[in-house]
């Protein structure tokens, strides 16, 4: 599992609402900074959200590696990479089979998406593989990097990269730019089991 670093402060404005958890949206922030630079056609990802003082006091030769420490990072959330997810099973599908434990705060699931303008609804076909078709050959379509997060709290807030405007001052962010993901990703957190270490295990995956 790899851990998010820190990233330096995101563009101006994405941290203004007063309806964000900033230190959800931060660390929503951070992971899309942090991919951003690896560039596109990435597998998708889930991470878990961990309280940062308590990574500190429960790892604390980690927490030193990266520069934490209780005091400054206090009500901070630390980003940590999973084990790479099956690539031929879709998000939705994965999310489906995942149960956190207490120790826990909240997740953050990427993906990259095509996107079409609102008045193609009505001619996509229903079939999941012609939709796909249809999508990718589309001249309106618009490659979509997606990192939504939510806790355990409620909070929940997105991150929206297009391809086409790839700089870090075009990068959208909200509280539910996302609804079906979001609502995938809290249920997730609904039941709690402890892993092989008890609560304080990172995360346990059930197929």
């Amino acid at each position: 599992m790899t851990e998010v670093p820190h990233e330096p402060p995101t563009p101006e404005g994405l941290l203004d609402d007063l309806d964000v958890d900033p230190a959800l949206a931060t660390a929503v922030l951070e992971v899309e900074a942090h991919l951003a630079g690896d560039g596109w056609d990435q597998p998708a990802r889930l991470y878990a959200l961990v309280d940062t003082g308590a990574l500190v006091r429960q790892e604390p030769v980690l927490a030193a590696q990266m520069g934490l420490d209780a005091s400054s990072e206090e009500g901070s959330l630390t980003a940590v990479e999973q084990d790479q997810l099956p690539p031929d099973v879709p998000l939705e599908q994965v999310l489906e089979t995942i149960v956190w434990p207490h120790g826990v705060t909240g997740c953050v699931a990427v993906v990259e998406r095509l996107v079409l303008p609102p008045d193609v609804d009505g001619q996509v076909p229903e079939d999941p593989a012609e939709a796909e078709q249809f999508a990718s050959n589309h001249p309106d379509r618009q490659e979509v990097r997606i990192v939504a997060g939510v806790t355990r709290d409620g909070s929940t807030y997105c991150a929206l990269r297009l391809r086409a405007h790839d700089d870090d001052q075009s990068v959208v962010g909200g509280a539910d730019l996302v609804p079906g993901l979001l609502r995938l990703l809290q249920a997730t957190l609904e039941e709690t089991t402890a892993g092989p270490g008890g609560e304080d295990g990172m995360t346990e995956e059930h197929a």
